[in-house]
């Protein structure tokens, strides 16, 4: 009882707020009060020589996370065991692509360089000129490509360039191999091709396209009076524009699809030529004065390896307005790859690159004909621009048209915001009314 009069007398025995907050702070690491015992000084601690003394016990736990080997199997790297094969095959793929396009390459250059050196004046893309490292070219072996004759575009594309003779202004020469190097897209163009015809991989190939002076050397190299009286002693490069091809049949039907100029031709075959190619020709005159002695015994030489020889003076792709349809005479050859990496390979097609080089000076001394047959030439290329004229025509038409519409409808638009609810319908029936009796005039005009 004197404890509890005690309690009321005097408030009761209360704890001080400092000492609630230091028992709540030692549940915490952070705020627990140090030790009271002693720090024992190591050297006090040390044992005196000669007595026997354990050595201190470790006390850390041992635990496997701390080593990779214990805490860690095979089948936790599965997803690794997939993705690391697979990259590493990209990568191989790749470099042996690589690697077979350019010997690829290279093997046609190695055959076909020298040719070009020995019938222009500068050949690759640095003005490599007669002399330096093609001075002495008796084995097509011993020559070193490098960027300057041989420009690699692309893991699949390859290009050079000869410029310097006389009608030929320049060569242009690309190189169109399979995408070695990244073998997902081998695979999707090879599964494409099998659904779409269009997207079916047209296969390896070189493709050398001559562009011809066509009397237009004073306008296009310009040279001394002593060098233009020279030139035009020697003759005119100007010829008659036309079109004809010798096509492989495999390549036949692709080629008339994707090419405009070959479109305007006429297929036949000609006991001449082998049975697996076919002429596409514009006229049985042209196709008897191209079809010259060498140029069948360099076809028979080159066999399958041949895919198209054209010579041509419209444009590759359909022309859309009438200052596209722009004649540009030039000679196309494209050759398959062989799939071998020696430039022996084209030992068969060599002689038809050459008769191609010089082609264009035979066109030059006899690519002319009868006007009869020139006057065919010309009406066949007239309508071609009548049809672009008229194209033309009715697109402007058509845009004249919409203009007109939107013009009036902007008009029809104005009156009505201008208008009550009740004069708006009166309006849309009146309107209404007259699109029923214009429909209506356009039947019995069908009828």
């Amino acid at each position: 009882m004197s404890g509890l009069f005690q309690n009321v007398l005097k408030g009761g025995s209360k704890e001080s707020p400092s000492s609630v907050s230091k028992q709540d702070d030692t549940d915490f690491a952070d705020f627990a009060a140090p030790s009271q015992q002693p720090a024992v000084s190591s050297a006090s601690t040390a044992p005196a020589p000669g007595s026997t003394v354990d050595a201190p016990v470790n006390t850390a736990h041992y635990t496997k996370w701390y080593r990779v080997w214990e805490r860690t199997s095979p089948k936790d790297f599965l997803q690794e065991a997939f993705v690391l094969p697979f990259i590493l095959f990209i990568v191989i793929f790749h470099v042996w692509g690589i690697r077979k396009n350019r010997r690829k390459a290279k093997a046609w250059a190695q055959a076909h360089i020298p040719v070009l050196h020995n019938e222009f004046a500068v050949v690759g893309f640095r003005g490599v000129r007669r002399g330096g490292n093609l001075k002495d070219l008796s084995s097509s072996e011993d020559l070193v490509i490098d960027d300057n004759l041989l420009r690699e575009n692309a893991g699949n594309e390859f290009t050079t360039y000869a410029t310097g003779r006389q009608n030929v202004a320049f060569v242009d020469v690309s190189i169109q191999l399979t995408k070695r190097y990244n073998p997902m897209l081998t695979l999707g163009d090879f599964i494409l091709g099998l659904f779409f015809d269009s997207l079916r991989p047209s296969g390896e190939k070189v493709e050398v396209v001559a562009y011809s002076f066509d009397g237009k050397e004073k306008d296009l190299v310009p040279a001394p009076p002593a060098e233009i009286e020279q030139l035009n002693k020697g003759g005119n490069s100007a010829y008659d524009g036309f079109v004809f091809a010798i096509v492989h049949k495999n390549a036949m039907r692709r080629l008339r699809e994707d090419r405009y100029d070959v479109s305007l031709t006429f297929t036949k075959d000609n006991p001449k030529l082998p049975e697996w190619v076919t002429v596409m020709s514009e006229s049985a005159e042209i196709t008897d004065n191209m079809l010259t002695a060498e140029l069948i015994k360099a076809i028979q030489q080159a066999g399958d390896m041949l895919e198209y020889l054209i010579v041509t003076d419209q444009p590759a792709e359909k022309p859309i307005k009438v200052e596209e349809a722009v004649s540009r005479k030039r000679t196309i050859l494209s050759i398959r790859v062989p799939s071998s990496t020696s430039p022996t390979a084209y030992a068969s097609s060599l002689p038809l690159f050459h008769l191609f080089i010089r082609l264009t000076d035979r066109l030059a001394a006899s690519g002319r004909f009868r006007q009869e047959i020139l006057r065919k030439l010309r009406a066949t290329r007239d309508e071609e621009i009548r049809k672009l004229r008229r194209a033309n025509e009715e697109e402007k038409a058509e845009e004249r048209k919409t203009a007109a519409e939107k013009i009036k409808k902007e008009e029809r638009d104005r009156l009505l915001r201008g208008m009550s609810a009740e004069e708006q319908r009166k309006y849309l029936e009146k309107e209404k009314e007259r699109e029923t009796k214009r429909e209506m005039k356009k039947h019995s005009r069908r009828a």
